[in-house]
C-alpha cells in the first residue's frame, strides 16, 4: 500500500513525536502506526476513528500495544500527552475536535495538527485560537503541513449538543426537522441531490428499507413520515453521521436500524427498498469506489421483488453498473445536474 502525502510527512518527523500514550485522532494507517511504535518502544497507541473503514483498517493490525476506538465521541480512560490529528473536511468539525478532546489531554500534552494543503489545513492556526493557546507551522511536505500546539489551560467542558445544527425542510408537504453534526453532508440544509430523489420515489413503499449513506437521515426521516409502517435501516461509513440520522429520527417520532459500515461490508438483511442519494467524497478527494461497490453487491441484500432507486451526478456512470450488477434500470428525471435512477427486481422497468 503506498503511504499517503500525510503519513509520509509525519514519518518524517517521527523521530520528534515521541510521546508515551499518543492519541490518533482519525488517522489512516498504511504503514505509519507500525513505523511509530518501532521508533517508540515505550509508547502505546489509542487510535481514534470518526471512519468506520479506516477504524476496522486499524483493527487488522492486532497490536498489543494498539487500541482502536469509533464513535462520535472520544474519552480518554488515561490522558494522552500527544495527540495527533488529521485535519478534517470540514473547519467546523475541525472547532468540534479539538472541542471533544481537550479533557482527554494532559495539562502540557503536545497537539500534532496534520493535513493537505487543499483540504483547508493553512487555517489551523487561525480556526483553532478558541481552544490552543499557541499553533504553529513546524513542517511542510507533500503538499501537506504540520502544526504543533498545545491547549489553553482553561477550557469549557465539551457537550455534544451544542455541535448540533438543527434546521426544517418541506418536503412534498411534509414538515420534517433536521439534526447533524459538524461535517455530515447536508449539515446546513437540504441538498438538491436529495430534494429531487424525494420526489421521485417508488409509488408504494414498505416493508423494510435501507437509507444507503444516510447522512443526517432526511431520506429516512421522509421515508417514515410518510409510510410509517415501514422498517428503516441506516447505513453510513461515519459515526457523526449515524449520531445525527438518529438524532434526526428521534426529532420526528421515529425509530430505526443504525450500521456503521464499509459500504455493505456488514449489512447482512435483504430489503424491499433501497433508496440512497450516495456519497463520492473521502475527505477533500472525490472517491467513487463505495458507491460502485454499493451498486455492484447490493442486489445480494435484496428481496425478490425489491427496488432500488439513487440519485447521482448525472455524470457519474451508475447506470450501466446498475443495469449489469441487478437489472434493467430506468433514468426517471435528470434535473440540476442530478439523475435519479431506478430498478426494480420483478422488472416493472
Amino acid at each position: 500500500m503506498a503511504i499517503s502525502n500525510i503519513n509520509q510527512l509525519l514519518i518524517r518527523n517521527l523521530e520528534a513525536l515521541t510521546a508515551t500514550r499518543p492519541l490518533l485522532v482519525n488517522i489512516a494507517d498504511d504503514g505509519f502506526i507500525a513505523q511509530y511504535l518501532s521508533q517508540h518502544s515505550a509508547a502505546n497507541i489509542d487510535s481514534y476513528h470518526t471512519n468506520y473503514a479506516e477504524y476496522k483498517a486499524c483493527q487488522q493490525l492486532k497490536n498489543v500495544r494498539l487500541r482502536t476506538h469509533f464513535s462520535v465521541e472520544y474519552v480518554a480512560k488515561t490522558k494522552h500527552d500527544m495527540a495527533i490529528i488529521h485535519f478534517p473536511k470540514s473547519k467546523a468539525e475541525f472547532s468540534f475536535t479539538l472541542a471533544m478532546l481537550a479533557d482527554s489531554m494532559a495539562d502540557d500534552a503536545t497537539i500534532v495538527i496534520v493535513g493537505e494543503n487543499k483540504g483547508g489545513v493553512k487555517s489551523a492556526d487561525k480556526l483553532g485560537a478558541d481552544y490552543l493557546a499557541y499553533c504553529n507551522k513546524v513542517d511542510s511536505a507533500r503538499h501537506c503541513l504540520m502544526f504543533i500546539g498545545e491547549f489553553k489551560s482553561t477550557l469549557p467542558r465539551f457537550e455534544l449538543e451544542k455541535f448540533y445544527k438543527y434546521y426544517p425542510i418541506q418536503v412534498q408537504e411534509k414538515t420534517l426537522k433536521i439534526a447533524a453534526l459538524p461535517g455530515v453532508f447536508s449539515q446546513n440544509a437540504l441538498d438538491t441531490g436529495t430534494e429531487i430523489l424525494l420526489a421521485h420515489l417508488p409509488d408504494i413503499i414498505t416493508g423494510k428499507v435501507l437509507d444507503f449513506g444516510c447522512g443526517a437521515g432526511v431520506i429516512a426521516a421522509y421515508i417514515g413520515t410518510v409510510y410509517p409502517q415501514t422498517k428503516l435501516t441506516l447505513v453510513d461509513v461515519s459515526a457523526l453521521a449515524l449520531h445525527s440520522a438518529q438524532t434526526t429520527l428521534s426529532l420526528n417520532q421515529l425509530t430505526g436500524q443504525y450500521i456503521a459500515s464499509n459500504s455493505l461490508s456488514d449489512v447482512h438483511e435483504r430489503y424491499d427498498f433501497v433508496i440512497s442519494n450516495p456519497p463520492f467524497h473521502q475527505g477533500v478527494k472525490t472517491n467513487y469506489a463505495a458507491t460502485e461497490q454499493f451498486l455492484t453487491e447490493i442486489k445480494q441484500n435484496l428481496t425478490a421483488k425489491a427496488c432500488v432507486t439513487i440519485v447521482a451526478n448525472s455524470f457519474l456512470k451508475y447506470l450501466p453498473i446498475m443495469e449489469k450488477a441487478i437489472g434493467k434500470t430506468k433514468t426517471l428525471v435528470i434535473k440540476k445536474g442530478f439523475a435519479v435512477y431506478q430498478c426494480y427486481l420483478n422488472g416493472k422497468n
